[in-house]
């Protein structure tokens, strides 16, 4: 839908949908980019439909023979298999990285398929947030955890479920992501200042902040309220959470040292109650 908007703004109102015409943006010229200049650009940045069909082919391949496999072993109803269908879908259908990706993981895995608990996610959400690697490697964690809970290969064998479970997850999560890199990246980059393709994913982008602002909310519920509304209310939790943020913004806080500040408070709480 933020698609179809952008592309009809851009019929109506032309001026407000090309890249870079916000009120924020900058106005600094760092110079032209390595490949601004189209006739000098590396080959393979090129379109091309036989290096497109290629990459194409080789996805589907990696993905049907993974899922075949999957199927084949453990059936099409089990965990692996769903795991595999779950996340593809989660790469296909969701755009803004992440943060945009994170609350549909958190309905299936949670509520639909019953992987792991809403206490897990939040935890693994909050250990994603602390290291230094991209946040939606979190799937990786809600593999592992779904694997470990239904004890794909016995309970003497959780390890091995966590790990195939994470496995799972993390190649049906990203393998979607790279094949829109390399069969997207050189159509963007040859319809660059083209407003007719570039409209759209101006909506997109817009469409994305009000996701976020979601997963913002996603987190404060159950942060705040973890066993929901009728539960109490983690006032500590609250008071952590505003000192960080005048802390952050106010006096500006490195971020590590916050981080481990809160991470010890939180702790120490923990211990004493």
């Amino acid at each position: 839908m933020a698609g179809i908007i952008g592309f009809a703004g851009a019929s109506i109102a032309p001026e407000y949908f090309k890249a870079g015409a916000h009120h924020a943006a900058s106005a600094n010229n760092y110079g032209p980019a390595i490949i601004d200049d189209h006739s000098q650009a590396p080959a393979h940045t090129l379109f091309k439909w036989s290096r497109f069909i290629t990459f194409a082919l080789i996805g589907l391949t990696i993905w049907i023979s993974v899922m075949l496999m999957l199927s084949l072993s453990f059936g099409w109803q089990g965990t692996l298999t769903q795991m595999g269908l779950f996340f593809s879908k989660a790469a296909l259908v969701t755009f803004g990285g992440a943060y945009a990706v994170l609350p549909y993981v958190y309905q299936g895995g949670v509520e639909q398929y019953g992987w792991l608990s809403g206490s897990q996610m939040i935890d693994g959400l909050a250990l994603g947030e602390t290291t230094p690697g991209p946040l939606i490697m979190v799937v990786s964690f809600v593999g592992f955890v779904g694997g470990w809970t239904k004890q794909l290969f016995g309970p003497d064998a959780l390890l091995l479920a966590g790990a195939a479970g994470a496995s799972v997850a993390t190649l049906f999560t990203f393998l979607p992501s790279f094949l829109f890199i390399l069969l997207g990246g050189p159509i963007v980059e040859a319809t660059r200042g083209e407003i007719k393709f570039t409209a759209p994913l101006t909506g997109i982008t817009a469409a994305v902040v009000g996701v976020i602002l979601n997963l913002a909310t996603f987190f404060a519920y159950h942060v705040l309220w973890p066993q929901g509304f009728e539960g109490s209310f983690e006032w500590f939790s609250a008071v952590i959470g505003v000192a960080a943020f005048i802390a952050l913004f106010k006096y500006n806080f490195g971020l590590l040292r916050l981080i481990l500040v809160c991470a010890v408070t939180g702790l120490t709480y923990s211990m004493i109650i």
